[in-house]
């Protein structure tokens, strides 16, 4: 059996598949896949007109559907092919117990992707790993090049996955002026198919992205009334000037001493998850990727993992070989682990009693993360786009997002980013150099915003430091629609009348339905329609939080 991406059009229906039509309904499977894509290969086998499915009728015909929509990016889809001696039921059996849970988000695929990845894992072994495809492992692994405002909004269900996919193409200031479409109110951000359009239909090259002094371009220059951008009127200028900037660079590198210089061509993806990090001494290369918009980005030291590769290969055959080796590392790799485990074991003991350092290198990694640290920060998941609405409103998200912005300032990150942890930019190294030159006070307050933004909701750890901390929630909250809307309870909804409108206006509507025990209570948190009540706070949000009757009794 081997794993491949085959088109819709190369592909038939089993004649001994016991589903002759696909299934009636494939709603759910064609919701998933056009958010997804098809997570598990379709098993084939080869025939004189292509491939027949043996398993993954539906999956097939839910392909099929969209196909019909107009989603271009559906196919080809990945299948599992049958070689002529495998048997179909013990391929199947293979794939549901040997291949591991692939999780069933694009952003949690590409954190278990990229955590094997730090680990030195291949595409190929993680391909393996899940039962995929390696395109969809370099496609999963693509979502690097997203900023976190990006992921928030997916994760937050306001883009889709192929707006999502489309931007991984995008460069970061291209990804920033998106948002900046997607945040104003009379702006069109594109998405799908007409924001690949954007991204790759001839945008203007802003003055910031020249490498060479300003002064050298004779031509127009065109800014907006605010004199914030500014763009060239004569792109092939531009880019006669930015290619000699590009050569001069490239041959002080090589001046330098670096062994080859790479220039990708212009709008060529850098795939950094297809590259390891090499020594100029040990061959690494300079990567230069040309950016369509005239951004120019130099990634120094890397070798591609398919070099790697025949290099390893090619040691290994000339250590077989009668030719001597006339050049051996100092140290055998048992050797080098001897010496790494020594020093490790120095440092961190060392440590111990530097616990201002300590302090410095945990707030990096729980910032940028390690092969040891997985540190993510609370995604604040909503059941309904009503609460999502109601949470961004809230003074406390207001407040907690200015010293984001604050903090993010204070390392030197884009103040524009919705989160912190897990930064897309950050490096550990050089985080702990900044953390480093930051006085403990400064220090401390990243940890604490950091320790926030990862604190889990809805625990009843929560509960124990909203008592300890003494939150006082009539500060950070009031009552909405939002929230009002969710109490269906006649019971409860009556409790809560009594305490905002007094015995006698509860009385009086003891027999009332829940709809109008709602719109009282209502009027009185808000104050339209009746005196408000200041300060009120349900119960259950109160801390530490109670209830408003026994339902013991009902259970038993």
């Amino acid at each position: 059996m081997k794993l491949d991406h085959i088109d819709l059009s190369d592909l038939k229906s089993c004649p001994l598949n016991v589903r002759k039509h696909g299934g009636k309904d494939v709603s759910d499977l064609v919701t998933s896949i056009r958010r997804l894509g098809v997570l598990q290969p379709v098993l084939v086998r080869k025939n004189c007109e292509g491939y027949e499915v043996v398993a993954g009728q539906r999956r097939l015909t839910a392909c099929r559907q969209l196909a019909e929509e107009g989603v271009e990016t559906i196919s080809p889809i990945p299948c599992a092919v049958m070689e002529e001696d495998d048997d179909a039921a013990a391929i199947e059996a293979s794939l549901a117990e040997n291949i591991a849970r692939l999780p069933m988000d694009e952003i949690d695929q590409y954190q278990a992707f990229a955590a094997l990845i730090a680990q030195k894992r291949t595409v190929d072994d993680i391909a393996s790993q899940f039962g995929v495809s390696e395109r969809l492992v370099r496609q999963r692994l693509a979502i690097a090049n997203l900023t976190p405002a990006i992921l928030a909004l997916y994760r937050k269900d306001e883009i889709g996955g192929e707006t999502m996919r489309a931007l991984t193409m995008a460069t970061k200031s291209q990804q920033k002026a998106w948002l900046k479409l997607w945040r104003d109110p009379e702006g069109f951000a594109p998405q799908g198919r007409q924001l690949r359009q954007w991204l790759l239909g001839g945008e203007q090259i802003a003055t910031s992205a020249a490498l060479f002094p300003l002064a050298e371009y004779g031509g127009a220059i065109v800014s907006d009334l605010f004199g914030e951008d500014a763009y060239f009127a004569d792109p092939n200028a531009f880019w006669t000037l930015q290619s000699k900037a590009i050569a001069d660079r490239a041959e002080g590198y090589r001046a330098r001493g670096w062994n080859e210089v790479v220039l990708l061509e212009r709008g060529a993806f850098w795939s950094g998850y297809e590259h390891r990090k090499v020594s100029k001494k040990d061959g690494g290369k300079i990567f230069i990727a040309i950016a369509r918009n005239g951004e120019i980005s130099f990634h120094e030291g890397f070798l591609t993992e398919a070099e790697l590769r025949r290099r390893e290969a090619k040691t290994g055959k000339e250590a077989d070989s009668a030719v001597p080796v006339t050049i051996r590392p100092e140290l055998t790799k048992a050797a080098v682990n001897y010496v790494g485990l020594h020093r490790h074991a120095a440092v961190r003991t060392c440590l111990l009693k530097e616990t201002g350092i300590a302090l410095r290198l945990a707030v990096a990694h729980m910032i940028a993360g390690s092969a040891l640290w997985q540190v993510r920060p609370e995604p604040q998941r909503a059941d309904k786009p009503e609460t999502a609405q109601s949470l961004s409103e809230s003074r406390a998200e207001g407040v907690f997002a200015e010293e984001r912005g604050a903090v993010l300032t204070l390392l030197g990150l884009d103040a524009d980013s919705s989160v912190l942890t897990g930064h897309a930019e950050s490096e550990i190294g050089s985080l702990f150099e900044i953390l480093i030159r930051l006085e403990d006070a400064d220090v401390m307050r990243v940890l604490g915003f950091v320790m926030s933004e990862t604190l889990e909701a809805g625990t009843a750890l929560i509960d124990t430091l909203g008592r300890t901390l003494g939150v006082r929630m009539e500060e950070w909250w009031q009552a909405d629609d939002a929230f009002l809307s969710l109490i269906r309870d006649r019971q409860t909804l009556l409790s809560m009348l009594e305490e905002v409108g007094g015995t006698a206006v509860a009385s009086a509507h003891t027999a009332s339905p829940a709809k109008t025990l709602r719109s009282i209570v209502r009027q009185y948190a808000t104050g339209e329609g009746r005196a408000k009540v200041e300060g009120w706070v349900p119960r259950q949000m109160a801390f530490p939080a109670g209830s408003y009757a026994d339902r013991s009794h009902e259970a038993a």
